[in-house]
């Protein structure tokens, strides 16, 4: 009996408790995409191939960056208490010039909190990490930010997104990549 015993508290104590696991999770993201800076074009097309009314794909208030980026693989937890970590993976240019390059680019990471509707206008808090001087991004796109986040985020930031910016003012600290929020049920 002693035997069954403790070979049924083994199996208990081997099988993960994903809820212990990680319950100060506020977010987690798994995935990622690149930005594209342009999400509509209308009119007729002018002689040299651009459009007359271009909506920029901006997200919650963030400009996007100006050229194409890709990225291969994010993954990012947020804990309760604002502490950030983000892996990322392969962000590079994914057009112009410097296609295929870090653009000797650094990065940061903004973490978007729903907080209600205003006169049916949607508003959202933000919350980062430090951009100066921010995570330089290795020659293959790789990264690792490790940080808090200022200000704490409220719990449970409602709707959450994850953007991943360009740290230098010049450029207007657009984004360049998006995280895709896990959902706790699924892998």
């Amino acid at each position: 009996m002693k035997t069954v015993a403790l070979v049924a508290l083994a199996v208990v104590a081997l099988v993960p408790l994903p809820v212990m696991a990680d319950d100060d999770a506020l977010a987690r993201f798994k995935g990622g995409i690149g930005v594209h800076p342009v999400s509509n074009v209308s009119g007729t097309a002018n002689t040299d191939g651009s459009f007359p009314n271009v909506t920029r794909n901006v997200v919650r208030g963030v400009n996007p960056a100006g050229q194409l980026w890709v990225i291969s693989d994010l993954r990012a937890t947020v804990k309760v208490d604002g502490r950030i970590k983000v892996d990322g993976r392969g962000l590079l240019l994914a057009g112009g010039n410097g296609i295929g390059t870090n653009a000797g680019a650094s990065v940061f990471a903004t973490l978007l909190c729903q907080d209600g509707v205003v006169n049916t206008i949607v508003t959202f808090t933000s919350h980062s990490t430090n951009s100066n001087p921010g995570v330089p991004l290795a020659a293959n796109g790789d990264f690792r930010i490790e940080d808090m986040l200022s200000p704490t985020p409220p719990n449970p930031c409602n709707n959450p997104v994850l953007l991943i910016r360009n740290t230098s003012t010049n450029a207007g600290q657009g984004w360049f990549a998006a995280g895709i929020p896990k959902l706790e049920d699924h892998d």
